[in-house]
């Protein structure tokens, strides 16, 4: 008598392990490389708000020979500079709106720094960076607003 043998075909429990926690490895390296990657592009986004507020503060300057007074020499939302009035802020004259941070729990902040006679001659501006890296902050110390935990940000002189 012919012995039947019989065909089993699949996957052990073994294989089928070893296979799923090879994908979870490589499903967790995802995420936390698709995490830092946004937090470095959110970081450029606001380096790039921070420059396009230097140039329109500079543009302002260059116009009446002073910066806004918005905050007047205290920190402030850097949404302020959207005063409506081209002699006070920088919307509509000078860029088409203030931008805001790419979280909407943070802000950047704006100090007008430097007065004589009520006039400024100064300002910082600050944001709070996600990932600490070596910056080009012209800012420092005093001039970033601590009391939003900035740690970037561009200021004349």
């Amino acid at each position: 008598m012919a012995k039947l043998r019989i065909s089993r075909s699949g996957f052990t429990l073994i294989e089928v392990l070893v296979a799923a926690t090879i994908i979870a490895v490589l499903v967790a390296i995802g995420m936390v490389s698709y995490s830092s990657v946004n937090k470095r592009s959110r970081d450029a986004k606001r380096r790039g708000d921070i420059e396009q507020m230097r140039s329109a503060l500079e543009l302002f300057r260059s116009e009446y020979g002073y910066y806004p007074s918005v905050g007047s020499n205290a920190w402030t939302n850097a949404s302020g500079l959207n005063t409506g009035d081209a002699a006070t802020g920088l919307v509509p004259s000078f860029m088409p709106s203030v931008p805001s941070d790419p979280k909407s729990t943070q802000q950047y902040s704006f100090k007008a720094t430097n007065a004589s006679s009520g006039i400024y001659y100064g300002y910082c501006l600050s944001a709070k960076l996600e990932t600490i890296s070596s910056t080009t902050s012209t800012c420092t110390g005093a001039d970033v607003d601590t009391v939003n935990e900035h740690n970037y940000g561009s200021k004349n002189p």
